[in-house]
């Protein structure tokens, strides 16, 4: 049986979950935050929503990754999930916002569906998992820093 390498990371921003929302459903907010993608751009007009489409790269141990994403969830304010429709690596993103004492709860999870490696090499998964999770973990706390620095 074949896992393939799921990275998720949570972290509670001071903030309400409306305030959150609205900066990560702005595409080019993103690269100011996560570390690893270095392009983000909205390539449908219009609102996000379910259909919305996404393009962007991002950069892992040094190589470059040029993805294109689709929304196939979307319920403004709690989770938006979206699945990749361009690139090299298959993968499902999801965000989840949760309201809880002291601001919201924002967790982050991306589900690789042909392992993170898969560019590097089968061998190269858990290595490429793990580094992610490192840089998804600072990327969170990029966020939340980001986001409570005005407040």
């Amino acid at each position: 049986m074949i896992t393939m390498p799921v990275v998720e990371q949570s972290v509670v921003i001071a903030r309400p979950a409306s305030e959150v929302w609205e900066f990560l459903a702005d595409a080019a907010n993103w690269p100011s935050w996560e570390a690893s993608i270095v392009e983000c751009e909205q390539v449908t007009d219009g609102e996000l929503g379910v259909g919305t489409r996404w393009r962007g790269v991002n950069r892992i141990l040094g190589k470059r990754i040029d993805w294109g994403t689709e929304f196939v969830e979307h319920q403004p304010g709690k989770v938006a999930t979206s699945k990749s429709v361009e690139g090299r690596l298959g993968f499902t993103a999801t965000t989840k916002l949760e309201e809880v004492d002291g601001g919201t709860l924002f967790t982050y999870r991306v589900d690789s569906e042909s392992g993170l490696g898969g560019v590097f090499g089968k061998l190269a998964d858990p290595i490429v998992a793990k580094a992610y999770s490192r840089t998804m973990r600072a990327s969170l706390d990029n966020l939340a820093d980001l986001l409570t620095v005005d407040s």
